[in-house]
């Protein structure tokens, strides 16, 4: 997810990327593709990626090599939820991909965590699916037939509500809240947390507390920087969510549907509105950032060399 707009983006590598021919798969090998919704959220991951090739298909650049001797597909989804859906897609269409994982940044919405720390949450869902009710008296009436039953909790206007997806392993759409990251996935993040020790300070600049890696529970993305302690409160309560971001729930959406394992690592760089004063996502998003890239290649050398079938 994308929490800053107005950055600096330096690039990675000297050399242009080829632009690739439409249609084919460009790479037969089984690659478990990391992405990251902007630039600088990618930079130390990047920078571990060795027997690198690039490759260029729609103005996205991709990146194949290997990193901790595991073959990745390295690529940035774009900020929002139809740029990562769009991207994710392209990957699976254009190479050959076994798993999928996020690595970057997001707001916080757990009142017990705190800036640095990790996220790794068992399932995600899309709280902005929603029917935006009418007024009516003292408050607001959805279209009938329109929400789920139960429905989901509203707040004011806006009624959350499922998706209809399809996938390629029924003939018919289903309706779902939330998409699962993939259990063997997380398994390993579990192993991976126990022995992970963050970054708390970057230069003169140093974290409240110690962070931590937080794995299970759930996250939400949605088109929105969430920056309203407000709807922070309404959607911890109503979700049960710890992180919200503006990517992975697409992204998850995208991999139930072609049937690919995932898993999301969300570092926080702010907390979403429950900042003690302003939005902290300026000052902290490189620790923050960094703290997700070395759990994810933590993560990717604790893999399995033989990618799932």
């Amino acid at each position: 997810m994308m929490r800053l707009t107005a950055l600096l983006v330096l690039p990675l590598v000297a050399a242009l990327p080829a632009t690739a021919q439409a249609g084919a798969k460009l790479d037969a090998r089984p690659r478990t593709a990391i992405l990251s919704a902007f630039e600088p959220e990618w930079v130390q991951l990047a920078g571990g990626i060795a027997q690198r090739r690039e490759w260029r298909i729609n103005g996205v650049r991709f990146i194949t090599g290997t990193m901790s001797g595991k073959p990745v597909l390295l690529f940035l989804s774009g900020i929002s939820m139809v740029n990562a859906a769009m991207t994710t897609q392209l990957a699976l269409d254009r190479f050959t991909v076994r798993r999928i994982v996020f690595s970057g940044v997001a707001g916080g919405l757990d009142p017990d965590l705190d800036v640095g720390d990790v996220v790794v949450p068992a399932r995600w869902g899309q709280y902005l699916e929603s029917a935006f009710a009418r007024s009516e008296g003292a408050g607001f009436a959805p279209p009938e037939g329109v929400l789920d039953t139960p429905p989901i909790a509203h707040y004011g206007m806006i009624h959350p509500r499922a998706v209809t997806v399809r996938r390629a392993a029924s003939d018919a759409p289903e309706t779902r809240f939330w998409f699962d990251a993939d259990p063997g996935l997380l398994a390993i993040a579990r192993k991976v947390a126990a022995t992970t020790q963050l970054v708390r300070c970057r230069a003169a600049l140093c974290l409240t507390s110690q962070p931590k890696v937080v794995v299970g529970g759930n996250g939400i993305s949605g088109p929105v920087f969430m920056d309203n302690a407000e709807f922070r409160a309404y959607a911890f309560a109503t979700f049960k969510a710890a992180v919200t971001d503006m990517e992975t729930a697409a992204v998850g959406q995208v991999a139930f549907a072609n049937g690919v394992p995932f898993i999301a690592f969300r570092s926080l760089s702010d907390l979403a509105g429950g900042d003690p004063g302003r939005n902290q996502a300026r000052a902290f998003f490189r620790i923050a950032s960094d703290n997700s890239a070395d759990v994810v290649t933590r993560f990717i050398a604790a893999l399995d060399p033989s990618p799932p079938r």
